[in-house]
């Protein structure tokens, strides 16, 4: 750091120059992220789902439509009326974007011919099965959708393709609509707490920054792995977030210093010796939390972590770059630090009550934490679908109208029985076909073709994909025991669901071991105490536990859901796993803000009581604003009409609130308090007054 302090010092201008020259190098490389980044990677690619639809591609072509169209005949018209239009519309599509000629009711024999049309002979249907791999075939979509659609028939579609589009396309609106809605909200609440424009903009300017760094860095991941789309979105909200948060401490205890009476220079090296090693500390800790994602099969879980730990980076590394740079040329105009007696005051008694009786206060804020977190136990996890959607979306009212009307329309379940010696006997496909038709939940079951040692049947289901109903139905296919001498085995989409909420959940043990190793780790290093890191990941997981308790509450049980407007049920796992890791993080971030002062006033001499009430008061006003930033960073989300987006800025905001008051104002102060010198002890701790914090890692305050 102190380097570091030296070369911007001496070269504001040539810092500031490189570093916002190759940040806008890096947002113009990010132009193309979009077209390069990859709408698939939701399923485990070593499951047995994903195992059989490799296998029945392969050999049979793809078996789940990339798009559904649904063709509805006008009043006085017949089906046969209207086929000649729709076949020349669809005869207008490139032959080399599809994998096979469109399937409609107007071209299928007799025995697909009923499949195709309504029970009422006002529907009918074409299948559409793109060429390429998945982000080929969802690139594709945009090209032919227009020529679905035909002038005088009421055209509905679906479809895997068709709703990734949708969803995506959505999303990228969202996340515009966050950022120009949370941009100048943040502004404004920074030049409250500044009380200037020109100190509120550098946080913002290097939030700016940030993003378009890191969707450079997310360009290039691409071109070396499969990164998510959703990746980009973490990459905005993170990086905007954090470097708003990192530039609140840095100029806040910048101007703190020159309020103390050093000189702008000799302010920004004593920031960059105290809350500079903050910063870099707290990154590496959101990165550590974020590298637990690493340990998922699925892709679009791993690319959540490379957009996070870009963005976490470039956060920091800005913040020790550019905003220094800035205060080095500009710092003589932001002023000193605003009056805040009223504010420690205020902190001041908060402190003094929980002092007085901190064993109350640990049952109390306990037991209303486990309260929140009760319904944590009736948690249903599933994937992203059709149901993400708003309500009364056509997309969405499609494809549950399709499952009523159609039973080819759902992908239902692909059932493969392998024969282990050869061929399967005749004798145990037909034994096969009549327990799969026997299933509750089973509509229909039609062997679709056989290659070499394998037959596969597709079993059309009365409920729509991913619905209870198809869950229970897998569940029930993949407990009946096949003929001897062969397997079965299953896929599908709802088969797919299943098997990655499995390999998540067992996957999350590993990613907790991750998370907490590291952080207990870095703690020791920063605090040179055995029992506050403990602390801090134990009290991390009761804010989890809350948090998590009031999602269920809302998003399964249903509870609020028509005044939120989500869709219930369930809740996405990979979402679950997003929350899971930004909390973590950001709570153990608060943490060593909080806790770094409680340790440089006991080193320096004041006892543990002294200690607690010196770190709380100095820290909670920086805490609560960055807190109520971030909340409205990511709150934006909340306006998104995608049940996912509302999930995860209502997550955040529950968590933040939950964390930044209950936990780490009322919970930690009790509890440092009580623990008393254990608090302090480790094996090798140093006798000196010296601040072990000062020199390992300090939060941005006042002075010592």
């Amino acid at each position: 750091m102190t380097t570091l302090s030296r070369v911007v010092v001496a070269r504001p201008r040539t810092v500031l120059a490189v570093v916002v020259g190759l940040m806008l190098l890096c947002g113009l490389l990010g132009l193309g992220v979009t077209d390069k980044v990859s709408a698939a990677g939701f399923i485990d690619p070593s499951s047995e789902a994903a195992r059989v639809d490799e296998l029945v591609r392969d050999h049979l072509g793809p078996q789940n439509p990339d798009v559904v169209v649904r063709y509805t005949a006008p009043e006085g018209r017949t089906l046969d009326d209207i086929g000649p239009r729709v076949e020349e519309a669809l005869a207008r599509i490139e032959p080399s974007l599809l994998e096979r000629p469109i399937d409609t009711y107007w071209n299928s024999g007799l025995g697909r011919k009923q499949l195709m049309r309504s029970t009422d002979g006002r529907h009918a249907l074409a299948i559409v099965f793109l060429a390429g791999d998945a982000d080929q075939r969802v690139s594709a979509y945009p090209e032919i959708e227009p020529l679905l659609h035909v002038p005088g028939v009421v055209t509905a579609l679906s479809g895997y393709s068709a709703l990734a589009t949708e969803m995506n396309t959505q999303s990228q609106h969202d996340l515009i609509r966050a950022e120009a809605i949370s941009l100048p909200l943040v502004l404004i609440i920074l030049v409250v707490v500044f009380g200037g424009l020109i100190a509120a903009s550098f946080p913002v300017a290097v939030g700016g920054l940030a993003v378009l760094g890191a969707m450079g860095a997310i360009r290039l991941l691409a071109e070396v792995t499969e990164v998510s789309t959703f990746a980009v979105n973490i990459a905005s909200l993170l990086g905007l977030g954090m470097a708003i948060d990192y530039g609140l401490f840095l100029v806040t205890r910048y101007r703190e210093e020159v309020s103390g009476g050093r000189d702008p220079i000799e302010a920004i090296t004593r920031t960059y010796a105290t809350a500079g090693r903050t910063v870099a500390f707290s990154a590496l800790l959101l990165i550590c939390a974020f590298a637990g994602t690493f340990v998922f099969p699925q892709a679009v879980l791993r690319s959540l972590g490379f957009g996070a730990i870009a963005a976490v980076a470039l956060a920091a590394a800005l913040s020790l770059t550019v905003l220094p740079a800035l205060l080095v040329l500009f710092g003589a105009r932001i002023g000193t630090a605003r009056a805040t007696d009223r504010t420690e005051r205020f902190w001041g008694l908060v402190v003094d009550r929980v002092l007085r009786r901190p064993g109350l206060v640990i049952v109390v804020v306990g037991a209303v934490l486990l309260i929140l977190a009760a319904p944590i136990t009736g948690l249903r996890l599933n994937d992203v679908d059709h149901r993400a959607l708003p309500a009364g979306n056509s997309m969405r009212t499609t494809v549950e109208e399709l499952t009523v009307q159609f039973p080819a329309a759902g992908s239902g379940v692909t059932a493969v029985l392998h024969g282990t010696s050869g061929p399967p006997r005749p004798a145990a496909v037909d034994a096969t076909n009549s327990a799969l038709r026997d299933i509750d939940g089973v509509r229909q079951v039609v062997q679709v073709g056989r290659a070499e040692d394998f037959v596969v049947f597709h079993a059309f289901l009365h409920g729509t994909d991913r619905s209870d109903a198809a869950i229970d139905a897998v569940h029930d296919i993949r407990a009946t025991t096949p003929p001897e001498g062969t397997e079965l085995w299953i896929g599908g989409d709802t088969a797919a669901t299943l098997d990655s909420v499995r390999s998540i959940v067992s996957a999350m043990p590993w990613m907790i071991l991750v998370m907490v190793t590291a952080t207990l780790l870095l703690l020791f290093v920063a605090f040179r105490s055995i029992v506050l890191p403990l602390k801090a990941v134990l009290l991390a997981f009761l804010s989890l536990a809350a948090t998590f308790g009031i999602l269920t509450w809302i998003f399964c049980d249903g509870n609020l859901a028509g005044v939120l407007d989500v869709s219930t049920g369930s809740i996405p796992a990979g979402m679950l796993v997003l929350i899971m890791a930004v909390v973590f993080g950001l709570s153990t971030d608060y943490e060593v803000f909080l806790l770094s002062r409680m340790v440089e006033a006991h080193d320096a001499g004041a006892d543990t009581s002294t200690a607690v009430r010196v770190g709380t008061v100095k820290t909670a006003r920086v805490i609560t604003a960055a807190a109520t930033l971030l909340v409205i960073v990511t709150g934006a989300f909340t306006l998104s009409p995608l049940t996912p987006m509302r999930f995860l800025g209502l997550g955040m905001i529950i968590a933040l609130v939950i964390d930044a008051t209950l936990v780490r104002m009322l919970l930690v102060p009790a509890a440092v308090h009580l623990m008393g010198p254990a608090n302090w002890w480790t094996p090798r701790r140093p006798r000196s007054g010296a601040s072990t914090v000062d020199r390992t890692v300090t939060t941005a305050g006042t002075p010592p």
